[in-house]
């Protein structure tokens, strides 16, 4: 069992975004990266095409490393940590910091 997942609400911890939050977009487990959206936007040169015949710059997410990330607990709000417990029979996460469980 992971202990992100996809829609999770998190917050970056560390570099030029600290403090935003976001819902994870996509999880890449060989990287160890996670896409947040809103967050680490970049401006991507775009080459002319049918599509944008002007060509130009976009603005365009790029992935965070995960030690980047925690997840926003639902009671305080804030980051924590998750933590794998077995309730009734069936693994689930908790956040350490509340002791609430994650969906």
């Amino acid at each position: 069992m992971q202990k992100l997942k996809m829609n999770d609400e998190v917050i970056i911890v560390a570099g030029k975004d600290k403090g935003k939050t976001g819902n994870i977009q996509n999880i890449n487990d060989k990287r160890n990266n996670v896409l947040v959206n809103g967050v680490n936007m970049v401006k991507k040169a775009m080459k002319p095409s049918q599509d944008n015949p002007a060509g130009g710059f976009a603005e365009v997410e790029r992935p965070i490393h995960v030690s980047n990330v925690m997840v926003v607990s639902p009671k305080t709000k804030k980051g924590t940590r998750v933590r794998i417990e077995e309730r009734d029979g069936k693994k689930v996460r908790v956040a350490v910091a509340c002791g609430s469980i994650l969906n």
